[in-house]
């Protein structure tokens, strides 16, 4: 929860090696009110010449932090359509992973940011 007692929207993160998922959800409702996905149309283009290029595509991630910028920026562009100005992390989850992970999804929480939507304990983070 916020500082001040009311709920604010969640940021979830997923990350895979081949995607990373970013999803904001009210905590009234669990519901999902926006997303943003390295699978989107945009990014299908550089994953298929990620896949030919590399033999082994197991070995490595799909995405780099400037798709996460790019997921970022585009869930700040949607989060800011429909009202949200404020999110809130899981700040517990987040520092649960791997600091390697951290740093790359630090991109997409700064892109965020930059889009005009405050990230409340995102300066905790570790980075």
């Amino acid at each position: 929860m916020s500082p001040t007692g009311t709920s604010q929207h969640l940021l979830r993160l997923a990350l895979s090696c081949r995607k990373i998922t970013a999803q904001v959800t009210n905590p009234a409702t669990e519901s999902i009110v926006a997303m943003a996905s390295s699978s989107e149309q945009e990014f299908v283009a550089q994953h298929r010449a990620k896949l030919s290029r590399f033999t082994r595509p197991h070995n490595f991630w799909f995405w780099d932090s400037k798709i996460a910028s790019r997921v970022g920026e585009k869930l700040g562009l949607r989060l800011r359509e429909i009202g949200v100005s404020d999110v809130e992390i899981d700040l517990s989850e987040e520092l649960s992973r791997p600091i390697r992970h951290r740093r790359m999804v630090s991109p997409l929480i700064e892109s965020v940011r930059r889009a005009g939507v405050c990230v409340a304990g995102a300066d905790k983070l570790e980075l």
